[in-house]
C-alpha cells in the first residue's frame, strides 16, 4: 500500500482524456502500459480515452485494459481482471421480468386497498418503484428500514398510502427473487465491487490501476476508489475538483448531520465530489493536481486557467455570491466564452448548426454540441444535412419515435380503437408498411382507402368497413392480415404475452422482415421478444385498450444509439452523460433554460422527501448539482458557445440559473455573439419582399349554369365560386368527421322527405322515422346523445304545425323537388324542401336546423334563396307545381324562447320590421340575380377573393387563395 492515498484531480480547463493519457504514459514503457488497468465511468469515456491514447502515441501502442465501471454486468464485461470467480454472486434478475413482477405486485396491492389501477399505470409505477429500490440498494439502505419508520402523523394521506404500498411490495419482492434464484442488478454490482476491493487489498494487480473521471458517489464505488488510491501502483483521478474553493464555501456544501439543522447545498457542482471524498475518507487537502499530458496539437487543447477561477466564482453557493461586487476583473473574465440568445428553438438549432459548420472551415478543428434537449439535438442534426454533414446524437433516440417503434404503437392503437378510420389510416400510411408489394402500389391502395373512409365514422371493427372500387380490392387483401389481431383484441382483458404475440404477427404480416432490420429494428425485435417472454410475470389481465399506453411507456425507455464511425470525424452531439470526459476545440452548451439544463428533478412517487431524509438517501436535487458540474466542465474548452431560446414550443421560457449566474457575475464581459445570431436570421431571409396580391382570376370560359344556393357564394366570395365551379376543386370531408350542421340538415331533410312521400305527412309517423334514423349504426354516438332530445321536440313541433295547417286552408303540395329556368343568359336551378298550397297562391318552405338568415342580410341582397325558388315556381320551372309565390318561410328546428322549432320569414305583406314586402320578393331576387349573372357569368368581372367578407363565411378555399397573406392589408 502507498504511504498516502494517491488522489488527483484534473481541472476543468484541461482536456481530461488527453491530460489523463499524458500522465499515464509518462515514465512508462509499452510493456508497463499494457499491464495497466484503467477504470472509467462509461463506455463513451472508454472510447474517449482510447482515442486519446491513439493521438498521444502517434503510431502503434499496446493499450492498458479500459473497463467501464458503470456496466451493470461488471464481472462478465471486464474480463479476467475483474472476474470474481471464487464466489460469484447469483445472476441479476432480467430487467423486464423485474418490471412486470413489480407491476403485478403494485396492481394487486392497489386492488386489495380498494384503489384499483390499470395495467399500463401499474407498469409505469413499477418503473418508478424499481428506480427507488435501486437508490436504496446503491446507497446500501436496507429496504427493511422502511418498517422501522413511524412518520404517519407527518405524512399526507397520499404519501401514507404510497408508503404503505411500497412497504408491502418490498416485503413481497425478496420472495419473488428467491423463486427466480436471482438478485437485483444494483445489489449484484455492489457485491462485485466489494469482492474486487477485497481481492485487491490482499492481492493487488501486478500493473498499475487508475480510476478516472468516476462521478458515482455510491458507498461501494467510493470504497473501491479508496482501495485503488491506497495501492502502491494505484491512482484515483477526479474531474474538476475545485482545490481553490474557499474553505468556508467548501464547508457549507455539506452533507451535514441530520440533527445539525443545516441543509446541504446539493445543487452545487462540487457537492457530489465532496460527498465522494467523504465516503473515501479523504480530505480535500490530500488531493493534488494531476501532472503531465499537455495540450494535444489540434485536438483537445487546454483553455485559459484564468477562466476556471471565473467559472468557480459564478457557481459559488448563493450565500457567497455577494463577493461578486469585489472581484477583480481577471477573476470574472470569461475570455473565449460567447453567448447567443435566440427567439425560438428553431433559431437556436440553426445557430448551432452554423457554428458547427463554421468550425469545419479551420483545418483540424473539432466541435461538439452538448445538450440535454434531445429535440434540439435532432433539429441540429437535420440542419447540418443541408451541407451534407452527418452528425449523430450519441445519446441516441428513444425507440418510441423511430419507425419500428412507431409502427408497433400505431398497430396497438388501431387495434385498441377497433380499427377506427384515423388509427387505421395512420397504420397503413406508416413508411414500413407495404404488405410485401412495391411501395407505390401499396400507397395507391392506401389513398383509395383514404378517400373511401372520409366522412362520419363507420361502425366499429374490420367488418364495419365497406369501401368501394379500388379501395374494396385493396381492403380484401389487407383485412386478413389484421383479422387475427382484431379477434384477439375483441376477447377483452387477457394475459400480455398473447397480445404481444398477435401484435408481432400482425406487424410481420404488414411489414415483413424490414421491420426488424437496422439498429432500431433489432432493438424493436429484442424489446418484443423480452416483453413476450416476461409479460406473463406481470399483471394477470391486460385490457387491449391499455396496450398503447403501456408500450409507449416502455418504448420511451429504450434508447437506440447510432453506429460508431458513421458521423463526421470532427463533429459530435452529446447528451450530458456522454459528454463527460469529452473535449473539443469548440464546445457548444445549449438548451440553457430552466427545466432543461438543469432539468427539473423527477419526483419520487413512492417516498416523500421527509422519508428519503429519514433513510439517509441523497436528495433528488443532487441531479441539479451534477448538471451544474457538467456545465462547468463544458466551459473548460478552449472556445465555448452557450445558447438558449427565449421561448420553448408553446410559451416564454426562463433562462437557466446557470446562464443567469454567468450573466450576473460577468456583467458586460458576458460576450454576446451578435454576428452569429444575425447569420442565423439572415440565412433563410429573403432579400426582397413581394406581397401576395388579392387573387382575382379572369378565366376565358365561365359557367353558364348556377344553383340558387350558389348565388350568395358567387356574390360574396367570387373566388370561392371560381375554385368550385371553374377549377372543379371540391373539399374532401375529414376522416372520422364529426357530423356537421350540413350533415344534420341533410339527415332532417331525408326524414321529412320520406315522411311526405312514404307516410303522407301522417303526424304519428314522423317521430318513429326520426328515431330509426338516430339508431342507425352510422350515426355518431355523440350526435345521438346530444341531438336526440332536441330533434324529438323539434319534429313534434313540425308534426303539430302540419296538423294545424290541415285544419285551415293550407296543405302540403309537394316536397323535395327540383327545377330550373333560363334567365339572364344562364340556367338557374334550385331544389325546394316543401311547397304548400295557400288561398292566395303557393308558399315556399325551407327547413333549417340552425338559425335562419337575418332580415339585414336579405336587404343587403344576400340570402335570397327563397325568392329565387319562388321565381322558378312562378315561371314554371317546377314540373308538378306552380303559381304565384305568396309566402316565404323558414321552418327552423333551433331553439327560440322555451321551445325548439319556430317559423321565420324574410318578408312581410306590408314590409314591417324592415322586411321586404312579400309581393316584391321575387322581383327583387330576379333583379339581384340578373346583376350577378351579368357581372360574373356572362360578363368579364374578375372572381375577386372575399369581395364581401361579412357574407363570405366559407373557409374551404382560404388556403388556396392564400388569405392570411393579404387579408386586411388592403
Amino acid at each position: 500500500m502507498a504511504e498516502r492515498p494517491s488522489v488527483y484531480t484534473i481541472p476543468a480547463h484541461r482536456a481530461f482524456a488527453d491530460a489523463l493519457v499524458g500522465g499515464l504514459m509518462r515514465g512508462r514503457d509499452q510493456a508497463a502500459l499494457a499491464r495497466g488497468l484503467v477504470l472509467l465511468p462509461n463506455n463513451r469515456a472508454v472510447r474517449a480515452v482510447t482515442e486519446a491514447f491513439v493521438r498521444a502515441s502517434g503510431g502503434g501502442l499496446l493499450l492498458p485494459r479500459l473497463v467501464a465501471l458503470g456496466d451493470p454486468d461488471l464481472g462478465e464485461a471486464a474480463g479476467a481482471a475483474l472476474d470474481v470467480a471464487d464466489d460469484p454472486p447469483p445472476p441479476a434478475v432480467a430487467p423486464y421480468a423485474r418490471r412486470m413482477i413489480l407491476a403485478r405486485l403494485v396492481e394487486e396491492e392497489r386492488a386489495r386497498t380498494g384503489t384499483p389501477i390499470s395495467a399500463s399505470e401499474a407498469v409505469r409505477l413499477a418503473g418508478d418503484m424499481a428506480r427507488t429500490l435501486d437508490q436504496l440498494l446503491v446507497e446500501e439502505v436496507p429496504p427493511a428500514r422502511l418498517a422501522e419508520l413511524d412518520l404517519a402523523p407527518e405524512l399526507t394521506e397520499h404519501w401514507a398510502r404510497a408508503l404503505a404500498t411500497f412497504r408491502i411490495v418490498i416485503d413481497r419482492w425478496p420472495a419473488e427473487l428467491a423463486k427466480l434464484g436471482a438478485i437485483d442488478g444494483a445489489e449484484r454490482r455492489a457485491r462485485l465491487l466489494a469482492a474486487l476491493a477485497a481481492r485487491w487489498r490482499t492481492t493487488p494487480p501486478t500493473g498499475f490501476v487508475c480510476a478516472a473521471g468516476i462521478t458515482d458517489t455510491s458507498p461501494a464505488v467510493a470504497r473501491l476508489l479508496r482501495c485503488v488510491a491506497d495501492m502502491a501502483q494505484g491512482q484515483t483521478v477526479l474531474a474538476g475538483l475545485d482545490l481553490a474553493m474557499p474553505q468556508d464555501e467548501w464547508d457549507a456544501l455539506g452533507p451535514h448531520a441530520l440533527d445539525s439543522g443545516l441543509r446541504a447545498i446539493e445543487t452545487h457542482p462540487q457537492f457530489h465530489l465532496k460527498l465522494m471524498l467523504e465516503r473515501m475518507s479523504i480530505g480535500r487537502d490530500e488531493v493534488v493536481r494531476w501532472r503531465g499530458g499537455g495540450a494535444m496539437v489540434n485536438w483537445g487543447a487546454d483553455a485559459d486557467p484564468a477562466r476556471g477561477r471565473a467559472i468557480a466564482n459564478a457557481l459559488a453557493p448563493a450565500d457567497f455570491t455577494g463577493k461578486w461586487t469585489d472581484l477583480a476583473a481577471a477573476d470574472r473574465r470569461l475570455s473565449g466564452v460567447r453567448a447567443a440568445e435566440l427567439a425560438t428553438p428553431a433559431e437556436e438549432a440553426q445557430t448551432i448548426a452554423l457554428a458547427l459548420r463554421h468550425a469545419l472551415d479551420t483545418p483540424g478543428k473539432t466541435a461538439a454540441l452538448v445538450t440535454p434537449d434531445r429535440a434540439l439535438a435532432r433539429r441540429v442534426a437535420v440542419h447540418c444535412r443541408r451541407w451534407g454533414i452527418t452528425v449523430d446524437d450519441s445519446a441516441g433516440r428513444p425507440l418510441a419515435i423511430l419507425p419500428p417503434g412507431t409502427l408497433l404503437l400505431a398497430l396497438a392503437e388501431a387495434a385498441a380503437q377497433a380499427f377506427a378510420p384515423l388509427a387505421l389510416l395512420s397504420l397503413l400510411k406508416h413508411p414500413l408498411a407495404n404488405g410485401g408489394v412495391p411501395r407505390l402500389e401499396w400507397l395507391d391502395g392506401v389513398r383509395a382507402m383514404d378517400r373511401s373512409l372520409r366522412g362520419p365514422r363507420p361502425p366499429a371493427g374490420l367488418d364495419g368497413l365497406s369501401p368501394e372500387g379500388r379501395a374494396a380490392t385493396f381492403w380484401t387483401w389487407i383485412k386478413p392480415r389484421l383479422e387475427p389481431l382484431a379477434r384477439q383484441v375483441s376477447a377483452g382483458p387477457q394475459p400480455l404475452p398473447g397480445l404481444i404475440a398477435c401484435v408481432r404477427e400482425a406487424a410481420q404480416a404488414l411489414c415483413g422482415d424490414a421491420l426488424w432490420s437496422g439498429l432500431a429494428g433489432r432493438a424493436a425485435a429484442e424489446f418484443v421478444a423480452d416483453l413476450e417472454a416476461e409479460g406473463g410475470a406481470g399483471p394477470a389481465l391486460v385490457d387491449p385498450a391499455e396496450l398503447p399506453a403501456m408500450l409507449r411507456t416502455l418504448l420511451d425507455e429504450v434508447a437506440v444509439r447510432p453506429e460508431r464511425g458513421k458521423g463526421h470525424p470532427r463533429l459530435a452531439i452529446y447528451g450530458q452523460i456522454e459528454a463527460r470526459l469529452q473535449s473539443a476545440d469548440l464546445m457548444i452548451l445549449s438548451g440553457l433554460n430552466e427545466g432543461t439544463w438543469p432539468g427539473s428533478p423527477p419526483p419520487d412517487p413512492w417516498l416523500a422527501p421527509r422519508i428519503r431524509s429519514a433513510l439517509g438517501l441523497i436528495g433528488l436535487e443532487q441531479r441539479i448539482g451534477i448538471a451544474a458540474h457538467d456545465f462547468a466542465q463544458g466551459l473548460g474548452a478552449p472556445e465555448v458557445l452557450v445558447t438558449r431560446a427565449r421561448r420553448d414550443a408553446g410559451s416564454p421560457a426562463l433562462a437557466s440559473r446557470l446562464w443567469l449566474r454567468l450573466q450576473a457575475m460577468a456583467g458586460d464581459r458576458f460576450e454576446r455573439d451578435g454576428a452569429l445570431e444575425g447569420w442565423s436570421r439572415a440565412l433563410d431571409a429573403s432579400d426582397t419582399h413581394k406581397p401576395v396580391e388579392r387573387p382575382a382570376p379572369l378565366p376565358k370560359t365561365r359557367p353558364r349554369s348556377i344553383s340558387v344556393t350558389e348565388v350568395d357564394r358567387l356574390k360574396a366570395d367570387p373566388y370561392s365560386f371560381y375554385a368550385r365551379r371553374v377549377l372543379r376543386l371540391s373539399p374532401l370531408d375529414p376522416v372520422d368527421a364529426d357530423p356537421t350542421a350540413a350533415w344534420r340538415g341533410t339527415a332532417v331533410h331525408a326524414i321529412l322527405e320520406q315522411w311526405w312521400k312514404l307516410d303522407g305527412c301522417a303526424p304519428d309517423a314522423l317521430r318513429p322515422r326520426a328515431m330509426r334514423m338516430l339508431k342507425d349504426a352510422e350515426v355518431h354516438p355523440l350526435l345521438r346523445a346530444l341531438w336526440q332530445p332536441r330533434l324529438r321536440e323539434a319534429i313534434d313541433w313540425i308534426a303539430g304545425q302540419v296538423v294545424e295547417m290541415r285544419a285551415g286552408d293550407r296543405h302540403v303540395l309537394a316536397a323535395e323537388g327540383r327545377g330550373e329556368i333560363e334567365m339572364a343568359g344562364v340556367t338557374l336551378s334550385g331544389r325546394y324542401d316543401r311547397i304548400d298550397r295557400l288561398p292566395g297562391g303557393i308558399g315556399i318552405v325551407d327547413y333549417k336546423t340552425g338559425k335562419p338568415p337575418s332580415a339585414a342580410a336579405v336587404r343587403a341582397g344576400f340570402s335570397l334563396q327563397l325568392g329565387l325558388l319562388g321565381l322558378i315556381a312562378e315561371r314554371g320551372g317546377f314540373a308538378d307545381v306552380g303559381g304565384t309565390a305568396a309566402a316565404f318561410e323558414y321552418w327552423s328546428l333551433a331553439k327560440r324562447r322555451d321551445q325548439f322549432g319556430f317559423v321565420d320569414s324574410p318578408c312581410d305583406p306590408e314590409g314591417k320590421r324592415d322586411k321586404i314586402v312579400t309581393a316584391d320578393f321575387t322581383r327583387i331576387a330576379a333583379a339581384n340575380f340578373s346583376d350577378v349573372a351579368a357581372r360574373w357569368l356572362t360578363g368579364n368581372e374578375p372572381f375577386t377573393a372575399k369581395l364581401v367578407p361579412d357574407y363570405a363565411p366559407y373557409a374551404e378555399y382560404d388556403q388556396l387563395m392564400r388569405r392570411d397573406e393579404w387579408y386586411g392589408r388592403e
